[in-house]
């Protein structure tokens, strides 16, 4: 267990703005975790940083979860289950997983972030869920330091959700992540549609789980800002979910609205567009802007506060209800 008093917090957030912590522990093992929850106090659980906006200095704990080990559990001759500690960087653990042959994770290649934080998140991109992979995750509850181990079902997944985000938010800090992965006979996803026109200029008919992660890359690269050229945290905000009724008003006005069913009664709307048709993108407020090739990525061009980044989102959010009626949801946690 290290502990750091008085922490700047700027190189633990991708958006880079500069923030304070009284306390900062980082617990590097299991028996870390135990001796530091059994020493309760008022804390903050950080992992990669990436889907954070600090809006001032903390006046408590910040804890960060450093296992980083990746343990095969079972295999079976098509599947295989890794059990991955909650600091391994995501990429990376997607990366390791690709060069062993193992398929599932592809899609999700680039996420910036911690494994830790994949389930809190639902983390997601190019038609895939991580709720599809997990097969369980153990966390320890924060009132007693007992560990507890959460089948793919306990932890309520839905759309960028889950029980650990929502009904037992703060209550339990996340240890390790087991998923469930493919040996043989991968199941390709490509119903994304800019991913399907990559592979098909590549004139690939059966892309590999290589082929597919590299194509991934060269989507995200080309969008999205690199954080630690341009800080930023990805997509801002959540893609809305409505009424089906809902869209076909707005459509009935903007044609050109594209929508995603999600079941009978509802549709999701890409974010994105709706806060570009605002007129967003490329949009500057001193250091703190929306990106100019993505209007869901808000950036910090150098030395922007949180406050500043998150004022600008208020006005997006604002801007959107005014033109659609829809209240878009942060997908980042503003502290």
């Amino acid at each position: 267990m290290i502990i750091e008093n008085h922490k700047d917090l700027r190189e633990h957030n991708s958006f880079g703005v500069s923030a304070k912590c009284s306390t900062f522990v980082t617990l590097e093992s299991e028996e870390d975790i135990e001796v530091y929850l059994h020493s309760p106090s008022e804390h903050f659980v950080l992992g990669g940083g990436s889907n954070v906006l600090f809006t001032q200095d903390v006046q408590g704990t910040i804890v960060n979860v450093a296992l980083d080990h990746i343990e095969e559990v079972k295999r079976t001759e098509d599947h295989v289950w890794l059990t991955v500690g909650a600091g391994m960087n995501w990429h990376n653990f997607v990366m390791h997983c690709i060069a062993q042959g193992y398929g599932g994770l592809e899609n999700l290649s680039l996420i910036p972030g911690t494994v830790g934080a994949s389930p809190i998140q639902n983390i997601g991109a190019y038609g895939v869920e991580i709720m599809d992979l997990i097969s369980e995750v153990v966390a320890y509850r924060v009132s007693d330091a007992k560990p507890q181990t959460f089948s793919n079902g306990a932890c309520e997944f839905s759309y960028r959700d889950s029980i650990f985000k929502n009904r037992l938010k703060g209550q339990y800090l996340i240890s390790h992540v087991t998923f469930k992965l493919t040996t043989n006979h991968h199941q390709i996803n490509t119903s994304y549609e800019p991913l399907a026109k990559a592979i098909a200029e590549q004139n690939v008919a059966n892309p590999s789980i290589k082929q597919i992660s590299d194509a991934v890359i060269q989507i995200r690269q080309s969008k999205l800002p690199d954080p630690a050229v341009l800080g930023n945290a990805g997509s801002f905000f959540k893609n809305p979910i409505i009424s089906t009724e809902q869209a076909s008003l707005i459509k009935s006005e903007y044609p050109a609205l594209k929508s995603y069913p999600v079941d009978d009664d509802y549709v999701k709307l890409p974010a994105a567009w709706l806060i570009d048709q605002c007129g967003w993108k490329g949009t500057r407020r001193g250091d703190a802007g929306v990106h100019e090739k993505h209007a869901l990525v808000l950036v910090n061009y150098g030395r922007a506060t949180g406050l500043e980044i998150y004022e600008l989102s208020e006005e997006i959010l604002q801007s959107v209800v005014s033109k659609f009626g829809i209240r878009l949801e942060r997908e980042v946690n503003v502290i």
